[in-house]
């Protein structure tokens, strides 16, 4: 086929003999790219009309990659048609030179859009946006943190290939590579950083110590996970500022989880009442109140005596919620229904001063002592 298409090339190149021998070699050449252009088109086109669900990947894939593959079989068509254009040696080595770097550089931009649609498809089976979503966020979370170490190590490998093709850049690599010492030493602890952000970046990813939409206590701030790249870390804090933070961080610091192993969470409330308050009759009031609000999930409900001070007794009240803002939507609840109750049923239960005064002796002996 190689033969027939170099015969073909030859044929119109003799065709040109008119024209002067550079523009006719221009012209065979954009002759074989446009050929090769159209023909590509087609059968794309004709591949992806095929009907075949079984084959998500591969069409989706095909529809994500046309461009690049046009490209791709341009670039391979020229390739063959250039030993019959009819170019000097220098420019036959210069085209022949531009080709296989655009050639490089296409095949990475192919890796690159397979593992953007891999990652796609694959996420597309899990639903972030239901109440118990653990399972979903966690292989959110480990695809889009490999998908940007990919990614990035797609990048290097293209750019480096590329680099490679040109001998004087060769050359130096090689001896870059061969010479290692000082250089190498500097080069190392200068993207010592760096590659310890890439490195936390895929322990996170395996671990998972956080994961996307986690509520986590960092610095002393409350907040949701928002965004985890390859080097950093978007924590959304609860008034909707957002604290940035290495990936690292989170490997080296300490940090409360909140949502690590389930979404449910149990909140404590505290009051501070007097001695004569009706325990058994608060606990009652408290099961009659998480079951008005669909803010509890149905799993804890708790009344208990945790402490006695010198004028007030500690009452600690716990509930259950699905997830991190219910959970504090929750205890609000509460404390403002048994607020309520205390002061319309029970206002003697309320915290008080309590003052004891004696009656004064007047008498002489009284005053006297």
């Amino acid at each position: 086929m190689r033969q027939d298409f170099l015969t073909y090339v030859s044929e119109v190149r003799s065709w040109l003999s008119w024209a002067p021998a550079p523009l006719a070699s221009l012209l065979v050449l954009t002759l074989a790219g446009v050929t090769a252009l159209l023909a590509s088109k087609i059968i794309i086109d004709l591949f992806l009309r095929i009907p075949n669900p079984s084959r998500a990947f591969f069409r989706s894939f095909l529809k994500a990659i046309r461009r690049p593959a046009r490209l791709f079989v341009v670039v391979v068509a020229v390739g063959a048609a250039l030993p019959a254009a009819g170019l000097s040696y220098t420019a036959f080595i210069a085209v022949g030179q531009g080709l296989l770097v655009v050639f490089v550089l296409l095949l990475g931009w192919a890796a690159s859009i397979s593992i953007r649609v891999s990652a796609e498809l694959y996420m597309a089976r899990f639903k972030t946006g239901e109440e118990d979503n653990l399972t979903a966020r966690k292989h959110v979370t480990q695809i889009r943190i490999l998908k940007r170490a990919a990614d990035l190590l797609v990048v290097v490998v293209t750019v480096s290939a590329a680099l490679m093709t040109f001998e004087p850049v060769r050359q130096y690599g090689l001896s870059l590579f061969a010479s290692a010492g000082a250089a190498s030493l500097i080069v190392g602890l200068a993207a010592r950083p760096l590659l310890t952000n890439l490195i936390a970046g895929v322990q996170i990813a395996i671990t998972q110590p956080i994961r996307l939409e986690d509520a986590v206590i960092v610095e002393g701030e409350w907040g949701w996970i928002e965004e985890i790249t390859s080097t950093y870390v978007v924590v959304r804090l609860w008034d909707w500022r957002r604290m940035i933070l290495p990936i690292a961080y989170f490997l080296e610091r300490p940090f409360q989880n909140w949502t690590h192993q389930s979404a449910s969470l149990i909140g404590s409330v505290f009051f501070y009442l007097d001695y004569a308050v009706p325990v058994e009759r608060l606990r009652a009031e408290l099961g009659e109140v998480v079951r008005r609000t669909p803010l509890w999930d149905g799993n804890v409900v708790n009344l208990q005596v945790s402490d006695m001070k010198e004028n007030t007794v500690e009452i600690r009240m716990l509930v259950s919620g699905r997830n991190a803002p219910q959970t504090w939507d929750l205890r609000c609840f509460v404390r403002e229904a048994m607020l309520a109750f205390l002061q319309e049923t029970y206002p003697a239960s309320l915290p008080r001063t309590r003052v004891r005064m004696d009656p004064v002796d007047a008498t002489p002996q009284g005053r006297a002592g």
